[in-house]
């Protein structure tokens, strides 16, 4: 996989991934001439297309587009397939998922992203190990927080009582 976008229905972009280096200049180009390209394609058309020299497989679901950019020879049903696998990660992980969750806690929609992705490649398949690795993260993150929160005296800090 080249990037994975996710825009809304009114073409703003909600999340961008890349998995190739590319200038700022020529990410926003290719971005904005995608979102024009999938927003302008109608409902019942295909969710697969040929651009420059990449295949685009986008799917909708509700007001979001997913978007991927895979190379020639790849398959486009198993991207349809990591597209859906992605939503159904997020949707676990927030309780049905909608846009603004993504908006208000992109961090997380990025964490739950490379906890399945790496360098544009599927790293785990389950769901379940996924969804065990994030939780992981959110408590290890919520212990972190507490200890900063807790006042300690300078002798506790270095362990010496």
């Amino acid at each position: 996989m080249q990037f994975m976008l996710l825009f809304s229905r009114q073409g703003k972009l909600r999340l961008q991934k890349w998995y190739v280096p590319l200038s700022d200049k020529e990410k926003k180009k290719i971005t904005r001439e995608l979102v024009q390209t999938v927003l302008a394609r109608k409902p019942k058309m295909c969710s697969f297309l040929e651009w420059r020299d990449l295949k685009i497989v986008y799917k909708r679901y509700a007001s979001l587009y997913f978007c991927c950019a895979i190379e020639d020879q790849d398959n486009e049903l198993i991207t349809l397939e990591i597209i859906h696998r992605y939503v159904e990660l997020l949707d676990k992980y927030f309780g049905s998922v909608c846009e603004l969750d993504i908006i208000f806690n992109f961090e997380k929609a990025y964490f739950i992203l490379d906890e399945f992705l790496l360098g544009g490649e599927v790293q785990e398949t389950s769901k379940k190990n996924v969804l065990k690795a994030i939780e992981q993260a959110d408590l290890l993150q919520e212990v972190s927080y507490k200890e900063a929160e807790t006042p300690r005296s300078v002798l506790e800090e270095i362990g010496l009582t």
